[in-house]
């Protein structure tokens, strides 16, 4: 796996894209690359992204039309859904949540780096913090 165009993406990161009301630079910066990238996810990503959306939803953020064309968009990204996430959850992913003061939503991206040898996009601060007292490295924009 080539670490300088693979990575782990958080939802974070994949969230500012989906709502014209957010922005930053490091998710638009990764956004303008994503045709030459390769992202992991987590199993769970699909859900949270989808109650993200559907929250923004009713928080009148955003409409159906819009989250069905941001998902068809979504859906073109290289972006690799983890098959083993839910076989590390009680373990692996628990002892980093406990160790890193994570939720266990979060901690799985976590595991999921360090497990893949990959570096993490997040805009969370915690999970910045964790993988960096890990030794995880965050995924530099080029």
């Amino acid at each position: 796996m080539d670490a300088t165009n693979a990575f782990v993406l958080d939802g974070s990161v994949t969230m500012v894209w989906g709502f014209a009301d957010e922005n930053d630079s490091y998710a638009a910066a990764i956004l303008d690359q994503m045709p030459d990238l390769q992202a992991y996810v987590p199993n769970l990503w699909p859900l949270e992204v989808a109650n993200a959306l559907l929250v923004g939803e009713r928080r009148n953020r955003t409409t159906p039309a819009d989250t069905t064309h941001f998902l068809a968009i979504l859906g073109t990204f290289p972006i690799t859904v983890d098959d083993e996430t839910v076989n590390r959850a009680w373990v692996e992913t628990m002892h980093l949540a406990r160790a890193h003061n994570l939720s266990s939503y979060d901690a799985s991206y976590l595991e999921l780096a360090m497990r893949l040898g990959l570096p993490l996009a997040t805009l969370d601060g915690k999970l910045k913090t964790a993988a960096k007292a890990l030794g995880v490295l965050l995924f530099a924009v080029q």
